[in-house]
């Protein structure tokens, strides 16, 4: 039998990965979770019918949420991260000695559970790191009680729909200024802005930033099994700027490798299409 999944884009549009046998499939007290296995893109996780990873295109994803932050900051110590359960994020931040506390924060914990089974590239050992502390719990009302606590804040969550939803709105990215030190920096995936409804979401998310933050970039970086594969991050800081503060020379001390990020990457990922310009600056005029 010829086994298909597919993930609709748009009305018009769809995404199709042959599969060659369903590894997991659940239904939590939040989603639906299906765990598949491919031949061209290994294994991959799904939540209520989207796309959350795949085993080939991971690394892209989670080493531009955690690497462009941390080339940034001089020196992150504490860091929340939101969302985040199948471990990337985790395993990338866990790679840097210097940092010393790590709390991540996902609503369902089945997520977490299903990943370590069945995905252990990005649900590894990193997740039993003694400076990772897991919190099962809504990460809205999480970031409520923090003041003046973290340097870094990493919104890995879903799209702005269903459990993530008010990971996208005004007071979430409020509470989030609040929660960080000074000099804190908040990175978040901030959708495709390829297709309408995409874009539409994109633009709802950096307005309520902007709103929010003194300093706020986007950025970008290709990844495959993404609507439209052109995907955006937002950078918002209280002090340092994402180029003018980039200090390569230090990232590239750590002596990390990596299979995406590079500094000169970084620089490379502010400079967004024009397309794109025009669609941020629509709502940028309006603050």
């Amino acid at each position: 039998m010829d086994l298909w999944f597919s993930e609709h884009h748009t009305p018009n549009v769809k995404l199709s990965i042959r599969v060659d046998r369903q590894l997991y499939a659940g239904q939590s007290e939040f989603q639906r979770i299906d765990v598949f296995e491919s031949p061209e893109f290994g294994r991959f996780l799904t939540l209520d019918g989207y796309m959350m990873l795949t085993e080939k295109d991971e690394f892209i994803y989670h080493e531009m949420i955690v690497h462009v932050p941390m080339a940034v900051h001089p020196n992150i110590k504490k860091v929340l991260v939101i969302g985040a359960g199948d471990g990337g994020v985790i395993r990338e931040l866990t790679r840097y000695d210097h940092i010393e506390h790590i709390d991540m924060v996902e609503i369902d914990p089945d997520v977490v559970e299903v990943c370590r089974a069945y995905l252990p590239k990005t649900a590894g050992p990193w997740l039993d790191d003694p400076r990772v502390h897991i919190h099962y719990e809504d990460g809205l009302k999480f970031v409520r009680t923090c003041e003046d606590a973290y340097d870094l804040i990493i919104v890995d969550s879903t799209d702005p729909f269903g459990p993530g939803e008010g990971l996208f709105t005004r007071e979430f990215y409020g509470n989030c200024y609040k929660a960080l030190h000074e000099d804190g920096i908040m990175v978040n995936q901030h959708e495709s802005p390829f297709y309408d409804e995409d874009a539409i979401a994109c633009q709802r998310a950096h307005k309520r930033i902007v709103e929010s933050f003194p300093i706020s970039r986007v950025y970008q970086a290709h990844i495959p099994t993404y609507p439209s594969g052109h995907w955006l991050f937002g950078f918002a800081s209280k002090k340092y700027h994402p180029l003018k503060d980039l200090d390569e020379a230090r990232w590239n001390g750590y002596g990390l490798s990596c299979k995406y990020y590079t500094t000169t990457l970084h620089k490379g990922a502010f400079y967004i299409p024009a397309y794109v310009e025009e669609l941020l600056k629509d709502v940028e005029s309006e603050r």
